[in-house]
């Protein structure tokens, strides 16, 4: 997929809560931290199914006996409101509300074990401390080793000296019974909730994190050739190559500066946008790679592993095709343009520099004497130096234009590149 296409598409989400209970889950949260708020959301599902397996409690507790149970009944619609105004702590600190979650779970459950006692195995949900981790998450382990020990001591301090019936209805063997099998059901689901969720989130943080992975690496492939990108990516820190005899051209617009004078800014990018996007494209079919844009230019280049004569075919293949494909390109300003093009093949120096915004460029006698041979070259021709053609005559037919004066590197003979074939 192209960095175009990459940029434009929505964000990979990964699995996906109904919009409300979203909105519920993010309650209270006012980070902006992904790990914080992960762990925070992970905090009000605790929180929630607390309160849902509260209620339960509560509503088998009020048919089965509701004024001999009163104490108790009270007891859970308090914690119902609690668990509930969890969420309101996040504002005050990140680990504040599960610091509070599992300190008020510690404490008032050992209220509940003392009531129905030991019969009622009510203790068991001491054993879903592990949940605990997620509200703290492992870079404070250390605090959650401390949740963790003190809920273990309170099991075994309820396993140990909690009174076997409880002083609520003392000898309903019945009703304790039933309040084990809930216990153990409720257990399963807390422990489900929990999980549930926090599996979720790490499901949905690697779909975006492999998403952004897929657009970085096509950053990377936007503004790198492919072997560049892989040595980058490697951890090569300094990339820097001498290239015996590379093959570079420059293109430029002619007349562009007149052409766009009164355009509109939209129109001006419109236009150079589709014709470099054309020529992206081409480059890409002929073997050569993209250097750069400078303004109305374009400048590509091939031979970067060596093959000096495959470069040198590859560039004036490039050449010619970006000569037919800027007359298919619609006017501006009611101007047809044309391009001047210019070629040579010379040693080049190329690498990788700058550090916030860093780039892959080329420096050297084939840069300078490609740019020369363009800038001295006539509209809708492709200059080319003798150094090009005595690389890639055999793949192209030349026309010869004499001897030119260029400025910083005097005389030399150049050619015209007019086409393909065996011909001088």
């Amino acid at each position: 997929m192209k960095l175009r296409e990459l940029v434009g598409r929505a964000p990979k989400r990964g699995f996906e809560l109904p919009p409300w209970l979203d909105r519920l889950l993010a309650t209270g949260i006012v980070s902006n931290d992904p790990d914080v708020v992960r762990r925070q959301r992970c905090v009000n599902v605790g929180a929630y199914a607390l309160a849902g397996n509260t209620l339960s409690h509560l509503i088998i507790n009020s048919v089965h006996d509701f004024r001999g149970l009163l104490p108790v009944n009270v007891y859970n619609i308090g914690m119902i409101v609690l668990l509930l105004l969890i969420p309101r702590l996040h504002r005050y600190g990140e680990l504040a509300a599960g610091m509070a979650l599992s300190t008020l779970v510690l404490f008032a459950h050992m209220f509940v074990v003392w009531s129905f006692g030991l019969a009622s195995d009510i203790h068991i949900y001491f054993t879903s401390a592990g949940a605990i981790l997620f509200f703290f998450g492992v870079q404070h382990w250390r605090l959650f080793l401390f949740f963790f020990v003190l809920y273990v001591l309170a099991l075994l301090v309820a396993s140990n000296f909690a009174p076997v019936e409880g002083w609520a209805i003392p000898h309903d063997d019945a009703f304790r019974e039933l309040l084990s099998s809930q216990a153990m059901i409720n257990t399963i689901l807390l422990n489900a909730a929990i999980l549930f969720y926090a599996l979720a989130a790490l499901r949905r943080a690697e779909v975006q994190l492999q998403d952004q992975y897929e657009r970085s690496e096509a950053l990377i492939e936007a503004v790198m050739p492919p072997p560049i990108a892989e040595r980058l990516k490697s951890g090569e820190e300094s990339i820097a190559d001498r290239i015996p005899m590379l093959s570079v051209m420059f293109a430029d617009l002619v007349g562009f500066t007149e052409a766009a004078h009164d355009r509109t800014p939209e129109e001006v990018v419109r236009f150079l946008d589709g014709l470099v996007r054309s020529f992206d494209a081409l480059c890409a079919q002929c073997g050569a790679e993209k250097i750069k844009t400078i303004g109305d230019s374009y400048m590509a280049a091939a031979g970067f592993d060596g093959r000096a004569a495959e470069g040198a075919v590859a560039v004036g293949r490039l050449a010619l095709t970006v000569s037919e494909a800027i007359g298919k390109q619609p006017p501006l300003g009611g101007r047809q343009l044309r391009l001047r093009i210019g070629i040579h093949s010379g040693p080049a120096t190329a690498g990788v520099i700058g550090d916030t915004r860093f780039s892959y460029d080329v420096w050297g006698d084939a840069v300078n004497t490609a740019s020369r041979m363009e800038s001295y070259g006539e509209p809708g021709r492709i200059q080319v130096s003798e150094a090009f053609r005595s690389r890639a005559a055999d793949a192209f037919a030349f026309e010869e234009r004499g001897i030119t004066e260029f400025k910083g590197i005097g005389a030399a003979r150049t050619y015209f590149l007019v086409g393909a074939g065996a011909k001088d």
